[in-house]
């Protein structure tokens, strides 16, 4: 079976071609399978040309599908002769791994994630643009083709570690909770990987409802942990947590499902302490200056007569950090939360209350509408953070002004930036993500990752028992 993802992701990391380019070789690979199928015996060029429909090709075009074919043997060819660095860095195997937000601060304390999987795309490509050095295996892993695939290179890579983050859509409390919801049972495939693979160690990350989530083996519903306990507990200690990031460091609440796997024959791999202070939105972005939302429904008059100093702020804001740009907004939504104090929710507004298209009153929760609190963590980021109306998304904002009105009005009525965003989840500054990654796209996968810092915290743990 072709392996047109990972050849697709190595095409764009080792070549100069074109996306259209690389969907040719795709195209031109695929019919090369559909006239003799693709294996990896140097006789196969010679049976292609053999092949009566290959023949009858104009000459241009079979040159462009023997081009794409050899370029393939060449990708596989790299795939068997992976080279593995000798070195003292325990090495992790990355599943679910999506752009690699918790793996950000690993390199940096001596941790490799030499393999990594990712079922979509986009999402392995842009882990590959800013983990190039780890070996990443886009496919789906309830297939038997990628676990082989992922195994073998975990075996090649001398694998110590497995960290597993699977979906958490299908219990979490912001989604919908369908029972027996098929991305619950992704932590079936880690079982097996880990089975086959014996790593020393092996964690484990999910949403808090993990723990008493169900899942159906042989038609029998059971406990996800104890799951995990039956098919595992006779080969590994197994230590479940239920963790605040809060606790360690960084600037927002997120709570999280940590297990813990250690061999039988290794030290036991334990939660690190929680730290003594606790990091505020104040402390983490306090000092920035204001910034006004671009407000996206009025013309730029419009636009100025709400915020003279919206130029000059964008342009003082564009020296912290590329990410760091007014979010756009809707008129009616910037106006009530200008109306509305730090910590509180426009819904309690007497006068500027939310309100549709039509001028009638949103219904909605109170905790939508609503700007964080200075004094504490944010709230837990969600992967809808770009809206005002989704929960706990609007900047704390700070008195302003008093109006001619006589009203109180409140600087940053809009959503948390990107470049905010990613100081609540405790991403590094120097995080290589490229600059021309679709900002909506990075919102939304911020908001499923685990903050980094907590992940940096645990694998320090781990080297302190580590060999």
């Amino acid at each position: 079976m072709l392996d047109l993802s990972n050849f697709r992701l190595w095409l764009e990391d080792n070549k100069t071609y074109s996306e259209r380019t690389i969907s040719n070789f795709i195209s031109r690979l695929k019919r090369a399978d559909s006239f003799v199928e693709i294996h990896t015996d140097p006789i196969y060029l010679y049976q292609l040309e053999q092949n009566c429909n290959f023949s009858q090709l104009s000459i241009t075009v079979k040159s462009q599908i023997k081009k794409s074919v050899k370029s393939y043997f060449e990708f596989i060819d790299q795939q068997k002769s992976i080279f593995v660095e000798e070195n003292n860095h325990i090495k992790v195997l990355s599943l679910f791994s999506n752009i690699g937000v918790a793996e950000a601060y690993l390199k940096s304390i001596g941790i490799d994630v030499v393999v990594a999987n990712e079922l979509i795309e986009k999402r392995a490509s842009l882990y590959s643009k800013i983990y190039p050095y780890t070996n990443m295996i886009c496919g789906d892993i309830t297939k038997a083709q990628t676990i082989n695939k992922i195994i073998d290179s975990a075996s090649k890579y001398g694998v110590d570690v497995i960290m597993a983050t699977p979906p958490c859509q299908g219990m979490s409390t912001a989604g919908q909770k369908k029972e027996d919801d098929l991305r619950n049972l992704l932590i079936c495939p880690v079982v097996e990987i880990i089975k086959r693979i014996m790593p020393k160690y092996v964690f484990i990350e999910n949403v808090p409802l993990f723990f008493s989530t169900e899942i159906t083996i042989n038609e029998k519903k059971v406990l996800i942990t104890d799951y995990l306990d039956e098919e595992l507990n006779g080969e590994y200690v197994i230590n479940k947590y239920v963790i605040d990031t809060k606790n360690y460091s960084v600037p927002q609440t997120r709570e999280r499902a940590i297990i813990l796997m250690s061999r039988c024959d290794m030290p036991i791999w334990t939660i690190p302490a929680k730290d003594n202070k606790t990091i505020t939105m104040a402390d983490a972005i306090g000092e920035l200056p204001p910034l006004d939302p671009f407000i996206k429904d009025v013309d730029e008059k419009e636009l100025l007569e709400i915020f003279p100093h919206f130029f000059d702020r964008k342009e003082e804001a564009s020296k912290y950090s590329y990410w760091h740009t007014p979010p756009a907004h809707i008129k009616r939504q910037v106006v009530v939360m200008q109306h509305t104090p730090t910590g509180c929710t426009a819904f309690d507004n007497d006068v500027y209350f939310p309100i549709k298209e039509d001028g009638s009153p949103v219904k909605g929760y109170h905790n939508t509408y609503k700007r964080q609190n200075w004094d504490t963590p944010a709230y837990t980021v969600t992967m809808d953070n770009r809206k005002i109306s989704s929960q706990n998304n609007v900047h704390p904002g700070r008195l302003e002004y008093i109006n001619k009105c006589g009203e109180e009005i409140y600087s940053d009525a809009r959503t948390l930036t990107l470049y905010e965003l990613m100081i609540v989840m405790s991403l590094p500054n120097d995080w290589p993500v490229p600059l021309n990654t679709s900002k909506a796209f990075l919102r939304r996968i911020i908001g499923e990752g685990i903050p980094p810092l907590f992940v940096k915290k645990l694998f320090e743990k781990l080297k302190e028992i580590y060999r």
